[in-house]
């Protein structure tokens, strides 16, 4: 069995393509570059360019046998795609159009996708569910909805089947500190943190103090990523067993605030993390966090890493790769 992973030599992508080939999985990587580093994916074969570039994916999939494919390729900053939406429409949804048309007409039938929480955009009520009504608040966000449909005509007029994966926070790093998130590039909570924490930037800005939550600061669901690696793993194994297509959540179903990471930074590694209060951002809800039960009722599985673990994979990572992995 022959997986072909898409955008593999990324941050999620990385730690995927490790735990899938560690299944005994044959692994090939498809990625650009652009955002992504050949280091990470260390000896798995590895193509670089594009998912839009259908000949060399049809290629691909022949030489290599591939059987099934982890969709991860995509740009993915909000604020970016506000500013330059036909940047991320081409790219994102025209991009995996062609790649789905590809993998058609080589024969791949399996596909797992990397969607994203942000479709719920503020969400009425948490923990949210499968079934609440997107509202995607981002060009981003609307462009992982539109792939997600594709999907689901494909699911309907072909025998492509799909799992779509909306994650919510991935974070953390691997457990032996070698693979990780660049802080260089990143718009994430936690190397901002961490950044902070260790001196590297002026003090972490927390946007909002005065949102409808327990300590006033915005609540989201913080997950591991190896245990977000699991769950490819896991929805792998429900296409390879035939599986009906479906849309899960990946999330740990518990609501963390962004002074529970402050505060709990400061706990795992005994560094200060300076922060100042900024007014609020548009759009950012007071709080979404999963509700997880879907996907664990139908892959039985589940997160098994702590926020505790993921401020200490994310530290021993930073750490000692500044500089990502041209550290």
């Amino acid at each position: 069995m022959t997986t072909l992973i898409t955008g593999g030599a990324g941050y999620i992508g990385s730690i995927t393509t490790r735990l899938i080939r560690s299944t005994g999985r044959a692994v090939v990587v498809l990625d650009t570059l652009e955002n992504g580093h050949r280091t990470a994916v260390g000896d798995a074969p590895f193509v670089q360019g594009d998912v839009a570039d259908t000949e060399l994916v049809e290629r691909i999939c022949k030489e290599h046998g591939v059987d099934e494919v982890v969709h991860f390729a995509a740009y993915k900053a909000v604020g970016e795609s506000m500013e330059n939406p036909s940047k991320y429409f081409q790219n994102n949804v025209t991009g995996s159009q062609k790649l789905f048309d590809a993998l058609h007409r080589a024969g791949v039938e399996r596909v797992v996708f990397s969607s994203t929480a942000g479709v719920y955009g503020t969400p009425d009520t948490v923990p949210v569910r499968e079934d609440a009504e997107p509202r995607c608040e981002s060009v981003y966000a609307e462009t992982k909805l539109m792939i997600e449909k594709t999907l689901s005509w494909y699911s309907r007029t072909t025998s492509m089947r799909h799992v779509c994966l909306r994650y919510f926070n991935a974070a953390g790093a691997s457990s032996d500190a070698t693979l990780g998130e660049d802080w260089r590039f990143s718009q994430n909570l936690i190397p901002h943190v961490m950044k902070a924490a260790m001196g590297h930037a002026p003090a972490l800005k927390v946007f909002g103090n005065d949102f409808p939550t327990p300590d006033g600061t915005g609540v989201r669901d913080y997950i591991h990523v190896e245990d977000l690696a699991s769950a490819h793993v896991a929805a792998l194994d429900h296409l390879a067993g035939k599986g009906a297509s479906i849309t899960c959540n990946v999330g740990t179903g518990f609501g963390t605030s962004v002074m529970d990471i402050i505060n709990t930074t400061e706990q795992v590694t005994g560094q200060k993390v300076p922060y100042e209060i900024v007014g609020r951002r548009a759009g950012d809800p007071a709080a979404c966090y999963a509700d997880p039960s879907l996907i664990t009722k139908t892959f039985g599985w589940s997160p098994t890493r702590s926020l505790e673990d993921i401020i200490a994979t994310a530290y021993a990572w930073h750490s000692t790769h500044p500089a990502g992995h041209d550290s």
